[in-house]
Parts: C-alpha cells; sequence; structure tokens
C-alpha cells in the first residue's frame, strides 16, 4: 500500500475512528467516498485498507484541506461541496460505490484558527464560512437580516430561549455600530447573555450563525437523499454528528427515508425504507476517547446499509 500516513499528523483528530471504520465494512477493492476530507484522517486511514484496486474520492469545500491532500493513485480529491458529491461521481463513472462516510463536526482546526471566525475565545472577524469563496459571512447577517429573521436563526438553529430579545439588541447596537468581530457581538448581546453560562450561551449564538451562513441544514438533506442513489446494495452509510439539529434528520432518514421519521410500510407492516440501521443504538465515545479527545464528547455515530428496496424520493 503507497503512502502510509502517521494519522496523528492530520489537524483534526478523528473522532471514533475504529467505529467508522467498521462500520463502513471497508472490501479492499472497493470505492468508497469521504464527503467530509478536512484534514484526511478518516481518508488516510481508509487508503490503508483498500488494495490498489479500490479507489477513495474524497470532497471539500474548504481550501485549507487542499493542503492535506494525499498523494497516492488511489485517492482523488474534489473542492466542493458535499451536496453535490454524486454529481462529481458520476462525472468520472461510478453511479454506485460502497460506502460514504461524513464527519458533520467543525473541524480542531476551524476553531483553533482565529483568523476564520469560527470560535467566540478570540476577538476576530465574524466570518464563519466554510467556503471563502462565498459571499455571505457572519458579519453580514448580523448587519443586515431583518430583527425576525435574527430571531427565527438564533431560536432555530441555536435554540437560545431569549432570541428576540438578542435580536433586539443587535438591531439597536448596529444603529450606532458595524458588527465586525466577536467582541463586537459580545457589546450587542449584552445582558442576554446569562452569568455563569457565558461559554454555553456564546457557543450556541456562533452554532447558529455558522449554521445560516454555510446553510448547514438544506445541505445535509441535499445530501442524504442523493445517499440512496449513489450507494449500491449493502453499501454502508457513515455519520457522525454533533448536535441534535444534525442528528435528528440523519436519524429520521435512516430509520424511514424521509425527515419526518413517518414510516412507510407494506401490507404486511414491514417497514419500507432505503436504509436499515446497523448500530440500532447510537454510538458514542467512549472514557478513554473521551479523556484523550474533549471535543468528541457530543460526537454520535451511526451506521446504515442500503437495502434492496428501490427507494423513490
Amino acid at each position: 500500500m503507497e503512502n502510509r500516513i502517521n494519522i496523528e499528523n492530520c489537524y483534526h483528530k478523528p473522532v471514533m475512528l475504529t467505529q467508522c471504520l467498521e462500520g463502513l465494512n471497508i472490501k479492499p477493492n472497493g470505492v468508497y467516498a469521504d464527503v467530509t476530507f478536512g484534514g484526511g484522517g478518516h481518508s488516510k486511514a481508509i487508503l490503508e485498507k483498500i488494495s490498489n484496486d479500490g479507489h477513495l474520492f474524497a470532497f471539500d469545500q474548504d481550501i485549507d484541506a487542499v493542503n492535506n491532500v494525499i498523494n497516492s493513485k488511489n485517492f482523488t480529491f474534489f473542492r466542493t461541496n458535499f451536496k453535490y458529491f454524486h454529481n462529481f461521481l458520476r462525472l468520472v463513472g461510478h453511479d454506485k460505490i460502497d460506502g460514504i462516510i461524513a464527519d458533520l463536526g467543525v473541524s480542531s482546526h476551524h476553531f483553533d484558527c482565529p483568523e476564520r471566525g469560527f470560535s467566540y475565545r478570540f476577538d476576530t472577524p465574524l466570518d464563519m464560512r466554510m467556503n471563502q469563496d462565498m459571499n455571505l459571512s457572519a458579519a453580514d447577517i448580523l448587519n443586515t437580516y431583518s430583527q425576525q429573521q435574527l430571531k427565527n436563526i438564533f431560536e432555530q438553529y441555536g435554540e437560545i430561549k431569549n432570541a428576540w430579545k438578542l435580536a433586539q439588541n443587535i438591531v439597536e447596537y448596529r444603529k450606532n455600530n458595524v458588527l465586525k468581530t466577536s467582541e463586537n457581538f459580545v457589546a450587542a448581546a449584552g445582558k442576554c447573555i446569562p452569568q455563569k453560562q457565558e461559554n454555553k450561551y456564546l457557543a450556541m449564538a456562533f452554532q447558529a450563525l455558522r449554521i445560516e451562513v454555510n446553510q448547514e441544514t438544506d445541505v445535509l438533506k441535499k445530501f442524504l437523499l442523493q445517499t440512496t442513489t449513489a450507494l449500491k446494495t449493502g453499501g454502508r452509510l457513515v455519520i457522525m454528528t454533533y448536535h441534535s439539529l444534525e442528528d435528528r434528520p440523519v436519524k429520521n432518514f435512516i430509520k424511514a427515508g424521509n425527515f419526518t421519521g413517518n414510516e412507510n410500510k407494506d401490507i404486511y407492516g414491514n417497514i419500507i425504507a432505503p436504509f436499515r440501521a446497523v448500530n440500532r443504538k447510537v454510538t458514542i465515545p467512549d472514557q478513554d476517547e473521551l479523556q484523550e479527545n474533549s471535543r468528541s464528547r457530543s460526537a454520535k455515530l451511526r451506521v446504515a446499509e442500503r437495502t434492496e428496496y428501490n427507494f423513490d424520493n
């Protein structure tokens, strides 16, 4: 096998790596897709398990991910949003593949690079774009969205209880100021931030802004719908989520083939769905991993297998 690379050197330590690889049930000559390439941790481990007859396609819209591209004849990288992954696979002659992995979490690299604006821990520009070629940033949202729009974002994507008051404070603040940095946001939020819960509150608010900037909910749903046609019968879908807004649609889609979770049944009462859950109970990190990597604490791993049923979305 070419290019054996130390996984520990990547800029984001893969969460539940062993469980992910087991979930993929990798065939040496199989074709796989890592749709959230990032630092390449999962991709490097997959390449260790495929032969010269296998192939791995990786996808990431972030320009920083290009620096981690793996030099191997068994590896192809596409710099694009993973909502387009099946189109690109078809372009290179792979309509059906053996497995797909998606790690939906924001990488440590993004949180730890102040200039990317993903963390409230630094006074940095309010950016949060996964793809820096995009026009809309978090600052644009905060400075141009209406109070109702801001309230909806913080309520739906951050589950913030005083979302209306937070939106009101932001609109009031920007009458005389421009929100450019995380410190501006904290100043605008003011007394909306509960004492002794500052970190949790700001994390929720930044999550909400990030989801809106990158249209993460819409992208996830478009990706999931493509997996039913991209996977061979028996192919594996491995998805890691980090908060309920990600996990809920993934769970429902695996269970029922839709985002509501409403099951379709045949005349005998059997559930008709494009997938069957491999791990009936969601997999979470064990204590050893939690101690080694605290950022894994909210991770949930779901594994599904493509069924024979020709499910039409």
